[in-house]
């Protein structure tokens, strides 16, 4: 549930801030849906933005930049004065504050940190100290938590006590009195429908709580609540002593940011931190200058394969015009393959050892497919062959053999160069989301080249070669 009003009288598309005071914008903001707040002032320049936050009241302040999809919060927080930036550092969630607390700059982060709250001391030390895409570094130390000896009374009487400080009431952890090890997980469902002298332990769920490692990776937390279909998970260390809780809204907002990443790196680029209108302009150059060059590089031996084939195109010429549909076609067939594997590597549908199986697959798919294209390739010289469309010469009925079987080759590679690929870097170490689209093209293109003129030599010698 938001924190502002539910009034729609306003809308960032019919509000113009462009001319308003930042006092007339707090007072409009503080009328809307917290996501519509958000939205509105992302789209106002820094200092503006400053300049509203600073005039929202704290508890407005403290849920718009509680908020993932706030952009430049890092820079509104090191923008306002010490004072006011650690108070909102303070009131929000903990592992929000880290995120933020950690893109700060190491001299804003030594200016801040001494005049914080000590609970935000040691919740920042807690949860930095975490690697970054893991359990630990997702969770929130903001959980509830009661020992195993209370009855339901005492459990609905501390969450009403402590409910505005904690991420979620919707699992209660029960724990060891003494020990404080994890015993069980009460709903907060079944805890309301109970009796108040009920003890708590007896109405926690019968199966052994899931819990996860503050190591694990953030893969594997939502590989956990997709499995489970959870709301929250228990990060529990050796000893099964809570360390924090993950939420479904974390692991969605890693979701998403994995999935940018992911797609940024599969179109040949490196990832944008920032939304793309506010990149700037030798930034994006330096995101997109690196990959391209790389594969500028990869294309350079594509010239030098025809290069080597000079003789071959000076007897053949009519061999040129289908090069573009020869290094399209397997190009296509390994990206397809490619974003198949990636795809069932991240959901661990299959695994390393699995690359054999995967080659059994697509080697009859390859060449299924590149005969499926040969056929149309062959039906089209044919056809324009006989309707006097293009004279592809005497030796017309070698050429179209020629594309058919270069075309069912060329396809095959592609899907096993594709596929295998993705195994190849995440067994070196590398994010198999590298394998982008142009980099598989690239690949096959240059071999592509060395296939469709070596079939071209074996069917053209004596001919047209």
């Amino acid at each position: 549930m938001n924190g502002f009003k539910t009034d729609n009288h306003f809308s960032p598309e019919v509000l113009n801030v462009a001319d308003l005071p930042a006092a007339a914008i707090a007072v409009r903001i503080a009328g809307m849906h917290t996501g519509d707040a958000v939205e509105l002032v992302n789209e106002l320049d820094l200092d503006d933005a400053v300049a509203v936050i600073a005039k929202l009241s704290h508890e407005d302040a403290i849920r718009l930049l509680d908020q993932p999809e706030l952009e430049r919060a890092p820079e509104i927080i090191s923008t306002l004065p010490p004072g006011l930036a650690t108070l909102l550092l303070d009131g929000m969630s903990a592992d929000r504050a880290t995120d933020v607390f950690q893109e700060l700059d190491d001299s804003e982060r030594t200016g801040l940190f001494p005049i914080l709250a000590p609970e935000t001391k040691a919740a920042l030390k807690k949860l930095m100290g975490y690697p970054d895409n893991t359990a630990g570094s997702l969770m929130t130390i903001e959980f509830t938590v009661v020992p195993s000896n209370w009855n339901v009374g005492q459990t609905l009487e501390h969450i009403r006590r402590v409910e505005r400080t904690r991420e979620t009431v919707y699992a209660i952890y029960v724990v060891d009195p003494k020990t404080r090890v994890l015993q069980g997980v009460v709903s907060l469902r079944r805890l309301i429908i109970r009796e108040a002298d009920e003890p708590i332990l007896a109405i926690a769920r019968d199966e052994e709580p899931i819990t996860i490692s503050p190591l694990a990776s953030r893969d594997e937390v939502a590989r956990m609540f997709r499995k489970h279909d959870l709301l929250a998970v228990p990060v529990v260390d050796e000893s099964r002593h809570i360390l924090g809780i993950v939420t479904v809204d974390d692991v969605l907002d890693a979701m998403t940011e994995d999935a940018s990443e992911d797609a940024y790196r599969f179109g040949g680029m490196e990832a944008l931190d920032k939304p793309y209108m506010r990149i700037g302009f030798w930034e994006m150059l330096k995101k997109r200058g690196g990959w391209l060059g790389v594969l500028f590089i990869g294309e350079m031996l594509t010239a030098s394969a025809m290069q080597h084939y000079e003789d071959e195109l000076e007897k053949a010429i009519v061999l040129t015009l289908f090069i573009p549909l020869i290094m399209s076609s397997g190009g296509n067939s390994g990206s397809q393959a490619t974003s198949l594997i990636i795809r069932a590597l991240a959901l661990q549908e299959i695994k390393l050892k699995d690359w054999w199986r995967v080659v059994l697959r697509e080697l009859p798919s390859g060449l299924a497919l590149g005969s499926f294209l040969g056929i149309i390739g062959i039906a089209r010289i044919i056809a324009w062959q006989q309707l006097g469309i293009y004279d592809y010469g005497e030796y017309w009925i070698l050429v179209s053999l020629t594309v058919g079987l270069a075309l069912v080759a060329i396809v095959t590679f592609g899907s096993l160069t594709g596929s295998m690929l993705p195994f190849i870097l995440k067994r070196i170490g590398f994010d198999p989301a590298s394998a982008s689209a142009p980099f598989v093209a690239t690949l096959v293109d240059v071999t592509g080249l060395v296939i469709y003129f070596t079939v071209a030599t074996l069917i053209l010698s004596g001919t047209l070669l």
